[in-house]
């Protein structure tokens, strides 16, 4: 007998879903929050034996792991698969296996580390379908699919949040086992299109609420949000890049995600200031009491970020005319080239600051001065005024 413990999202009930396609009735699957996953193994320790225990895209506490080690010593079953770097240190244990990135450099996902080891050990053989499911999972898990442009691969995560996880399971459990290669029906499609128009709409919405906050030496995006958490962090992130990472808050769910588009930002080093943890560019926490302050409480009474204004001519981000800001205090912020640098002019009084690239004068301004690109009539009425103002002075 197995049993196998995973977590509760699309690459965590892949797992499952393997293993299913393994042991059939013989194993028996519950899936986990980062939160819950500590008492499950507790319960199994104290209720289970001779069943063969596996660990999927989660890692337990310091309790839980020592407990476990001594249940392995003592000739218990168990392997743990995961592939989040703040799980590394379990491979120093004969049960544990984490791997953040292949031989190739490619980064992992649970379930093809847990694929690996089924056809490894002869509990599963390759199918196409199989493989090319996998690399789904894959390719959403690491955020791979949007550098590929695989929007297969996002379409299975919305897919899989549209269902039970039980009716994923089946559906998945079938089309695998029936089919020389992964597909969605006819149906799947039509909900799947209308998806994607409600995220759209959800982003929208969600685009306005969103305030800015310093945490510790970052810059943190804050929003309140329950649903599509990567597919908001992954847009915000993009059109407020001054912005470190975004934080995502579940209220009802006492939980934050973390989500960042920059290289040089790990985002689970900051959900483990939490007792969170995750890949570097996607990481989640149970909002503590730290947490809750510091995102929660001190952050309310911030008003949101502006948008640039959109559709402009005139007013353009590198403009040889310079491009101009506005602020919620209606300051007048001027961003443009002087020589090989570029300056800003606030209320047209030079700033010290001088910058060697128009990105890093509209970091310091978007993050000390919250400000917008304004709309292209603010910007030629700056103009005509500072035209007539010459004029007067000469």
């Amino acid at each position: 007998m197995y049993k196998l413990l995973s977590h509760n999202d699309l690459d965590g009930v892949s797992c499952g879903i393997l293993a299913k396609l393994a042991f059939g009735n013989n194993v028996r699957v519950r899936y986990n929050s980062i939160g819950s996953l500590n008492k499950e193994v507790e319960w199994f320790l104290e209720n289970e034996k001779d069943v063969f225990l596996f660990i999927t895209d989660l890692s337990v506490n310091e309790k839980n792991e020592n407990r476990l080690e001594e249940y392995y010593k003592q000739g218990g079953k168990l392997q743990l698969i995961d592939h989040h770097q703040t799980a590394l240190s379990f491979n120093k244990y004969e049960w544990g296996h984490v791997t953040v990135e292949d031989e190739e450099g490619r980064l992992t996902s649970a379930t093809a580390l847990f694929y690996e080891y089924l056809l490894k050990h002869k509990f599963l053989e390759s199918s196409e379908a199989v493989n090319e499911f996998v690399e789904l999972v894959r390719q959403y898990d690491t955020w791979e699919w949007e550098k590929n442009n695989n929007e297969k691969a996002q379409r299975l995560n919305s897919l899989f949040f549209l269902v039970s996880i039980e009716e994923f399971e089946e559906v998945m459990l079938e089309r695998l086992q029936s089919n020389e290669h992964f597909f969605f029906d006819e149906f799947e499609e039509k909900i799947l299109d209308m998806e994607e128009d409600k995220i759209e709409r959800y982003i929208r919405r969600k685009r306005r609420e969103l305030v800015q906050r310093k945490v510790g030496e970052l810059y943190a995006g804050v929003v309140y949000a329950e649903s599509y958490h990567s597919e908001l962090g992954n847009q915000l992130g993009k059109e407020y890049p001054h912005l470190d990472y975004i934080a995502i808050l579940n209220i009802g769910g006492r939980r934050m995600g973390f989500r960042t588009i920059h290289d040089h930002i790990d985002v689970s080093e900051v959900a483990a200031r939490f007792d969170g943890g995750g890949h570097a560019k996607a990481a989640g926490c149970t909002m503590n009491d730290l947490a809750f302050r510091l995102f929660v409480e001190e952050t309310f009474e911030l008003d949101p970020l502006h948008e640039d204004a959109k559709r402009n001519r005139f007013n353009l981000k590198e403009s040889s005319f310079g491009t101009l800001y506005k602020t919620k205090s209606d300051d007048i912020l001027f961003i443009i080239q002087v020589e090989e640098n570029w300056v800003i002019e606030k209320d047209n009084v030079r700033l010290e600051q001088q910058f060697s690239n128009f990105r890093q004068a509209e970091m310091y301004i978007k993050r000390n001065f919250q400000a917008w690109v304004a709309k292209d009539e603010v910007f030629v009425q700056y103009l005509m005024n500072e035209v007539k103002k010459r004029k007067r002075e000469e």
